[in-house]
């Protein structure tokens, strides 16, 4: 029995063919190629001043939070996310229902990752300039063999970028980091170090620096021997002593060099040049420390006694050092010792005069005159006093013991 077909059943399928290309940038490129594409800033961009500030896009690594073999379809997979055999029994692949939780756990870790969190540290650990390094401790070097650098501390004078142009790589960056060194007892070195990497540029900075330590001579453990004057290239430094309680007054780098130092009083008079070019500065002031004199030497060197005289005790003439010899040299009468023209070796900072107020031409200013004219000596009587009689007496005190300045003196309570 014979069956009628239709014409179109007979005709041979039609097959249409779509050209399709699987191969893109996200197929070809890695993660992280892919990245730096969207948070990268051009050359050009970077010379703008382009890619900075808080706006700035960091990447985010998408793997994290994702395990092999759990997806938006949970689905158990034996030997890949779950066990072939629990027990006796062989663990067969099935679905389990949604786990909703699992998006939205992944869209917050997600959105945690591109925050940008701010550096923030305590106020004393803090450098010249918000978190910037110049001005931070970076900790003590690096322990040589069985020594171990402590009680010392290293601390970031400076820290820039440099580019050295070669014929192969073209510019090539690296940071360039000055730190300086020191125990607090007068032993400090400072040294320069550069890497591509800045925690690598500090750790090699400090350990150079832990290598190139110097003995300094401190006076009483907190200021130098004497005024100095001191330079390296175009900077141009003046140092002067300073008593006890001043402080530093300084350049911020010296005031940074004197606390790792030792250094708790000194005041530091820099030249114009030397405003910028830190490590000019800080070689200038180690100069003038390893060249200043210890009074001794001062003694042995001219053969004259050192006497020092302090405000605070009157100007009372106080010996702190005498010839080893036992000789002292007899003054020549067109010699004048001036101190501060010896130690500074004839360079002496010249100091502009001081302004006349302009109350000195009225009348008024001869009248106050006058009536503190019974006092203009007071202080030189009392520093007399002091060297011949060992304390401050009145004209009447040998007649009259009572007639004591201040009053009479305390009587000790037996």
């Amino acid at each position: 029995m014979g069956t009628l077909l239709d014409s179109k059943m007979l005709s041979p399928p039609q097959v249409m063919k779509h050209q399709t290309r699987g191969t893109n940038f996200f197929n070809k490129l890695s993660a992280e190629k892919l990245w730096k594409g969207v948070t990268s800033v051009s050359n050009a961009g970077k010379k703008r001043g382009r890619g900075k500030g808080r706006s700035k896009i960091l990447a985010k690594d998408l793997n994290r939070g994702q395990i092999i073999g759990v997806g938006k379809k949970n689905i158990i997979w034996p030997g890949l996310n779950a066990p072939i055999i629990r027990g006796r029994e062989l663990v067969r692949q099935q679905q389990l229902p949604e786990d909703k939780e699992r998006q939205e756990k992944l869209i917050a870790m997600r959105s945690s990752m591109g925050q940008f969190r701010p550096l923030k540290l305590a106020p004393l650990e803090r450098g010249w300039s918000g978190t910037k390094l110049p001005g931070r401790s970076v900790g003590p070097p690096d322990p040589v063999g069985n020594y171990t650098f402590e009680g010392f501390d290293t601390k970031v004078i400076e820290c820039k970028t440099v580019v050295n142009m070669t014929g192969n790589m073209g510019r090539r960056a690296r940071f360039s980091v000055f730190v300086v060194t020191g125990n607090q007892k007068g032993l400090a070195g400072f040294a320069v170090g550069k890497a591509p990497n800045l925690m690598a540029a500090v750790r090699k900075a400090k350990n150079r620096a832990g290598q190139k330590l110097m003995f300094l001579d401190l006076f009483e453990g907190h200021t130098v021997y004497h005024d100095f004057y001191t330079r390296f290239g175009r900077s141009h430094l003046f140092v002067h002593k300073r008593p006890e309680g001043t402080g530093l007054v300084c350049h911020r780098a010296i005031k940074t060099t004197c606390q790792v130092i030792g250094i708790k009083n000194l005041h530091a008079k820099r030249s114009w040049a030397a405003r910028k070019n830190v490590q000019h500065l800080i070689k200038a002031f180690f100069l003038g420390l390893l060249q200043q004199k210890t009074h001794q030497k001062m003694a042995d060197d001219t053969g004259l006694l050192v006497v020092e005289f302090r405000p605070e005790t009157k100007n009372f003439p106080h010996l702190i050092a005498a010839p080893s010899d036992g000789h002292v040299k007899d003054a020549q009468p067109s010699e004048v010792p001036d101190f501060d023209l010896y130690a500074s070796d004839g360079n002496v900072e010249w100091k502009p005069k001081k302004r006349v107020p302009f109350y000195v031409k009225l009348p008024s200013w001869q009248v106050h005159l006058k009536k503190w004219e019974r006092y203009r000596n007071l202080e030189k009587v009392m520093v007399n006093m002091l060297a011949e009689h060992g304390e401050v007496r009145s004209l009447y005190t040998e007649k009259h013991p009572e007639c004591h300045p201040g009053g009479p003196p305390k009587q000790s309570e037996q």
